[in-house]
């Protein structure tokens, strides 16, 4: 494997991850875990989180906190077939092999991975607040025609083996327990941070104002005049990220 990812026995199988180490005497307020977004184009399952260790390094060497990301499974080298469930499973193995027990943890997720985020914050009071960017406000598109999403994910490399999913109303079935605007008002008074291109052609700009609107805590929503869905490479998105992040000191 190239690059600074390292192997580890998943859930499910070999899963990639990369984690950070703060500077010794370098102030350590808790743990991000940063989550990739779904591939977009054919064949790009292999780079959809080639840059995230730049950026976990960069969030770190900023904030001074430990940050954790991973290809997870059927992306970058990590093995296996891309499910919903399969993605919470890795997340929440990040979330506990990473991070200690008791440590406040924060989650950042780009596109899917916000929802991600989102649902295991709901079900997890150890996550102190989360960030979505370029983050669907509901799966309807994905649940109301699964075999798209399904061709879709074959296309990029998400899923590999020949006859996966066994049973495709099964495979469809995890995303119908997703329901973002639902999960913001679980998160309880926790932080959020709410941040959209003005210029997204995948998710309405709509949906980031839905799901601001619907939390109940503390909210920041961020509209990046200009910027598409792949927020990652804005630098003023970055920028974003780490000032709500060094808001958070306890």
């Amino acid at each position: 494997m190239s690059g600074p990812f390292r192997l580890q026995n998943g859930p499910a199988g070999e899963l990639w991850s990369y984690a950070t180490t703060t500077p010794p005497g370098a102030p350590n307020d808790g743990h991000v875990i940063l989550c990739h977004d779904l591939p977009r184009t054919k064949g790009s399952a292999a780079d959809v989180a080639l840059t995230f260790p730049a950026l976990a390094d960069r969030l770190s060497r900023e904030t001074g906190w430990q940050v954790v990301t991973s290809t997870l499974r059927g992306a970058g080298q990590s093995t296996g077939d891309f499910s919903a469930q399969g993605w919470l499973d890795d997340l929440g193995f990040l979330m506990e092999h990473e991070v200690p027990r008791e440590a406040p943890r924060w989650l950042v997720g780009f596109g899917f991975g916000g929802v991600l985020a989102l649902h295991l914050a709901s079900r997890d009071e150890r996550v102190g607040g989360v960030a979505c960017l370029g983050t669907p406000a509901t799966m309807d598109a994905w649940t109301d025609d699964p075999e798209l999403l399904l061709e879709h994910c074959a296309g990029t490399g998400l899923i590999k083996s020949p006859g996966y999913p066994g049973s495709i109303e099964t495979w469809a079935k995890e995303l119908s327990v997703l329901h973002p605007l639902e999960d913001v008002g679980l998160l309880k008074g926790r932080s959020l941070l709410v941040v959209h291109g003005s210029d997204d052609p995948d998710i309405p700009i709509d949906d980031a104002r839905a799901l601001a609107e619907a939390a109940t805590g503390p909210t920041d929503l961020c509209l990046v005049l200009g910027a598409g869905h792949w927020l990652r490479a804005d630098p003023r998105v970055v920028a974003i990220l780490v000032g709500w992040l060094e808001r958070r000191r306890v």
